[in-house]
């Protein structure tokens, strides 16, 4: 049992990576949006009767309900709606990552201006390496064929912006919420949005393949469900923490993964980059 609770927030690290990866396979045969769109609604429904069958809480307070609300749309409305479109459009699955890593970083300091915290050197520290390591994955990228675009940029930004609201407000207002009813009503309302986004846009295509298949039986099942019963595991063994301070090993490991299954390649300084980043991540979580 101790060897699996040890190992418990490196499984959570790999499945929360691998979603940068589905998102790439997602789009081969469905739109990006509308894809994602099903895959919450399913995830909501089959964690909706979960919920019922481990008999946990499912009334929420009107406060909490609202609070959870606000969190899923910023979380999967910003967050995972600006990943999946960014790597439709072409940006690289691995390397967008990194850019969205930058989350504890940027949230430890809107933290200092929001509850008047002193910013600590090892903090500032993480700031330039973080940036820095951004900037040296992105520059060598800025192409309109096989890596990033100013449109492509944009949206992972809204999704780092997403990412970041979502920990502020779960901080501020969303620690009362029962998590696997929270997380129902996250995933719930961001794929209605999501849904009404895609058939306003005209883009609901969803060709029912192998690809498709095992794509959506992995986001749904895998990166949702699992992840969501693998944070309540840690959390009621007390190793939510070794989760946190793992964070900076998301973007290579999606990097790893993107590589294997895809073949996309990361030059030298891409990888002092990544690096960089991660030691700017690891810097602020260790504060």
């Amino acid at each position: 049992m101790k060897r699996l609770v040890s190992a418990a927030p490196w499984i959570f690290i790999v499945i929360w990576s691998s979603g940068f990866v589905v998102a790439k396979f997602a789009f081969a045969d469905a739109d990006a949006l509308y894809f994602l769109a099903i895959r919450l609604i399913l995830a909501a429904l089959i964690l909706f009767a979960l919920t019922l069958a481990l008999r946990q809480p499912v009334r929420l307070s009107r406060t909490d309900l609202k609070a959870s609300l606000l969190i899923g749309l910023a979380l999967h409305g910003l967050y995972l709606a600006g990943v999946w479109y960014a790597v439709e459009l072409g940006a690289p699955a691995g390397l967008s990552s990194v850019i969205t890593s930058m989350q504890p970083i940027i949230v430890s300091l809107l933290a200092v201006q929001l509850l008047s915290e002193p910013l600590t050197r090892r903090q500032l520290s993480g700031l330039f390496f973080g940036l820095a390591g951004v900037v040296l994955v992105v520059l060598p990228k800025l192409s309109g064929t096989d890596g990033f675009t100013a449109e492509s940029l944009a949206f992972l930004f809204m999704a780092l912006a997403g990412s970041t609201i979502a920990t502020l407000l779960q901080k501020k207002i969303g620690h009362s919420i029962p998590l696997m009813m929270g997380t129902t009503y996250q995933f719930a309302v961001a794929g209605v949005v999501l849904l009404l986004v895609s058939i306003a846009r005209g883009k609901t295509s969803l060709e029912l393949t192998h690809t498709t298949f095992w794509t959506m039986a992995w986001a749904v099942l895998v990166t949702s469900i699992a992840a969501v019963l693998l944070l309540l595991w840690l959390l009621n063994k007390g190793s939510a923490a070794k989760v946190s301070s793992l964070l900076y090993l998301v973007p290579p490991m999606a990097v790893l993964q993107a590589f294997i299954l895809f073949g996309e390649k990361v030059s030298a300084i891409g990888i002092i980059g990544i690096a960089m980043t991660a030691m700017g991540v690891a810097l602020v979580i260790r504060s």
